[in-house]
């Protein structure tokens, strides 16, 4: 394999084209079990793993289109993944849907996805052949594998924990200087907290993230707290906007999440306005903000 391939033990790292950022991930390879987690990395190692003929199966950490995309190498194959995120596998239209409610008045946009994902993502739907539970040790000769349900960014993202060289897969908690990514319909703020706090406290050497950086080999140490303050930062901004009632219009147009208006804009003002209605969410929760259905302000 070639220097984009990092190996732990029996764990094989194969790094993400353009670092591991959108449309692809990073994977991992467990060559004596034939396991293949999160096929969107690189499209050559993953042809090279599929034309050896020793893949034999298929795990996916979450449901994303970034973590599906050479799922076509792999075909025949079982595939593997929590039982919260498996609807989107088998119908175009409820992957679709997970994103964008059914009957939304975004048509344009879930035309734009439905060619998106057939052109890019080489989406079909899928059968899942086995489902992951929390807490499952699954033996794969050369290593043991502990799965960890860890939802928030998804309902059904995993992590994995090869024991023997305590190496941690965290999936999408990746750590990165975004923070956390909680755009569709069914994430959820609260859960990231909870899914961080655990995963912390696993007994790892080596940190292994689906995106960008990707591998750490010392405690990540100061990037857990970083990477929650993001959620934080994004509230107090809200908060501050709040200061006389907006519209959800309004909070979405300031562009808390993003920064700025990103190009598709109507695709990310929508992700926009999903995220930040978590937070409204959370905070009318808390009794911190207050809500007639249409405007927004502070309690």
């Amino acid at each position: 394999m070639s220097d984009t391939v990092t190996k732990f033990g029996p764990v094989s790292f194969i790094e993400g084209k353009k670092g591991g950022r959108y449309p692809f991930c990073h994977s991992l390879y467990i060559e004596e079990a034939g396991v293949v987690i999160d096929p969107s990395s690189d499209l050559d190692q993953l042809q090279e793993i599929a034309r050896s003929g020793q893949a034999k199966s298929v795990w996916l950490s979450h449901w994303h289109e970034d973590h599906i995309m050479y799922l076509d190498l792999f075909e025949g194959l079982p595939i593997s993944m929590h039982k919260a995120d498996m609807p989107p596998l088998t119908s175009l239209e409820t992957f679709i849907d997970w994103y964008f409610h059914s009957g939304s008045d975004l048509e344009s946009m879930r035309e734009e996805w439905r060619q998106m994902m057939l052109d890019t993502f080489n989406y079909k739907p899928r059968e899942i052949s086995r489902f992951l539970e929390d807490g499952d040790i699954i033996d794969l000769g050369s290593v043991t594998v502990e799965v960890l349900h860890c939802p928030g960014h998804s309902p059904g993202s995993l992590s994995f924990y090869f024991r023997e060289p305590q190496v941690l897969f965290l999936g999408d908690t990746d750590l990165t200087p975004f923070g956390p990514w909680y755009g569709d319909i069914y994430s959820d703020i609260d859960a990231i907290y909870r899914t961080v706090a655990r995963l912390r406290n696993i007994p790892a050497k080596v940190w292994l993230t689906g995106h960008e950086q990707g591998i750490f080999e010392s405690d990540p140490g100061s990037l857990w707290d970083d990477y929650l303050q993001v959620i934080q930062t994004r509230e107090d901004k809200l908060l501050d906007f709040l200061v006389v009632p907006r519209t959800l219009e309004d909070i979405a147009g300031h562009w808390i999440i993003y920064g700025k208006p990103k190009k598709p804009v109507e695709m990310y003002a929508f992700f926009e306005k999903i995220s930040m209605s978590k937070h409204l969410d959370r905070l009318i929760k808390n009794e911190v903000v207050e809500s007639d259905g249409d405007q927004y302000w502070l309690k």
